[in-house]
């Protein structure tokens, strides 16, 4: 258990701080969210850590701070991770095209208009690079993120994001027969982009990705429970997915299917199971520019390029998922990074934090400015189509998700010692 004395040592008001896990506990009572885990840390001392409520409802299991959850695209900034670490080694460039490796996508056509008829087609205007696919301006998308013919197109081909029976290979060839929502360069457009990736690093590597992330990052952190899949053994461990039946008018479980062994699809986009304290430990390793005690993945360069924005003040103006995201964060190589913490539906606290969030209502975020990181686990699954970021971000429509506005708000308001200027503002 964290001291009052080590919370007052590291900046916070103890109450404040305790008065987060009741604020949570609420949304469980009201029915609102099926249970919450959260762990929050300064200058690396745990300040706050809640279990709440219930791992799954219908068996009373109750939430552990060892709970596990399906992190989703919490999985990208890891693949991104890895990829520059084979940047740093020589081995590929950011501005190398991909063809070198994923020939699938060597010669892509490209709609005319994204949401149009899959035959008005046209060549791509140049190759697809590896920054292409760090930055989600590949072309390529996602079926949800996706409107007209091309969602359905992507839906047929390319099945489950995240569960999927089909090799690397199989699913690189079906994905290289559809066209590209946009031209490589031209706009964000979130999508498969990462799946990608991580299927390069394995080309790259002759190994897949899964042995790649293990051996690079989760052994060298100390990740003992991150992985592509979850043995039987530590089953009991993972929430529950639940999801709001109007009908019902409450939470009702979503059971996605499970490998029985380890999947040859490994999504480095968003199939990762984790727990708090493990992701804790790889967002610790990026505020610490690239090391964790003693064990360096990254220089503090290359995470300084996964911090610095790369979109175009043009491309910067595209809503994300029907938000203007982009006029209060940039992107960098992999994540977000808050520019504008004011009313931003994804980041808190002060510019510069790196972020981004599992569409299961997993968030993280590691500030730099006050040394200190957040982890925020629930399985809570909403609607999701190329234009439902508010509801996803705000919980309109999904009230559960409002629970982590509180969880953000909470944390701030109890830090003492910030620096003085603009703050959040209940959202």
């Amino acid at each position: 258990m964290t001291s009052d004395a080590v919370r007052r040592a590291q900046g916070f008001d103890p109450g404040g701080l305790a008065a987060i896990g009741p604020s949570l506990q609420a949304f469980v009572d009201r029915g609102e969210l099926a249970g919450v885990v959260t762990l929050t840390s300064r200058r690396g001392e745990i300040v706050q850590a809640e279990a709440i409520g219930w791992s799954d409802i219908e068996a009373k299991t109750p939430m552990r701070p060892d709970s596990l959850f399906r992190i989703a695209s919490m999985t990208k900034p890891i693949t991104s991770v890895a990829a520059l670490m084979l940047v740093e080694q020589g081995k590929i460039a950011l501005t190398d095209p991909i063809s070198r490796w994923i020939p699938e996508l060597a010669d892509p056509l490209v709609l005319r208009d994204a949401a149009g008829p899959l035959r008005n087609i046209v060549p791509a205007r140049r190759a697809i690079t590896v920054e292409d696919l760090l930055t989600h301006r590949s072309g390529v998308a996602y079926g949800f993120s996706s409107e007209g013919p091309l969602q359905q197109a992507y839906e047929r081909a390319l099945g489950d994001p995240a569960m999927n029976r089909m090799t690397p290979d199989q699913w690189l060839v079906a994905l290289g027969g559809l066209p590209l929502a946009h031209q490589p360069g031209e706009r964000f457009h979130y999508g498969h982009s990462t799946d990608v990736l991580g299927f390069l690093i394995g080309r790259v590597e002759g190994k897949p990705l899964r042995q790649v992330l293990h051996e690079r990052i989760f052994a060298p952190l100390g990740m003992t429970d991150t992985d592509f899949w979850l043995p039987h053994q530590k089953r009991s461990r993972l929430a529950s997915l639940y999801g709001y039946d109007e009908a019902a008018g409450r939470l009702v479980k979503v059971e996605p299917e499970m490998y029985d062994e380890p999947p040859a699809y490994t999504p480095g986009g968003g199939g990762l199971i984790s727990s708090a304290s493990d992701y804790h430990r790889f967002a610790r390793m990026l505020l610490g520019e690239g090391a964790l005690d003693g064990v360096r993945l990254l220089r503090p360069e290359s995470v300084g390029l996964m911090r610095t924005n790369r979109l175009t003040d043009d491309q910067r103006q595209i809503p994300f998922a029907g938000m203007p995201l982009w006029r209060k964060s940039g992107f960098g190589l992999g994540l977000s990074i808050a520019e504008d913490v004011i009313d931003n539906p994804y980041a808190c606290g002060a510019p510069g934090s790196m972020t981004w969030p599992g569409i299961f209502g997993t968030w993280w975020q590691a500030d730099p400015v006050h040394d200190l990181v957040m982890i925020y686990m629930i399985q809570h699954q909403v609607p999701v189509t190329a234009h439902s970021g508010a509801t996803i971000a705000t919980g309109r429509g999904a009230a559960g998700r409002r629970a982590l506005p509180a969880y953000q708000q909470g944390v701030y308001a109890a830090l003492q010692d910030r620096p003085q200027g603009p703050q959040p503002k209940d959202q």
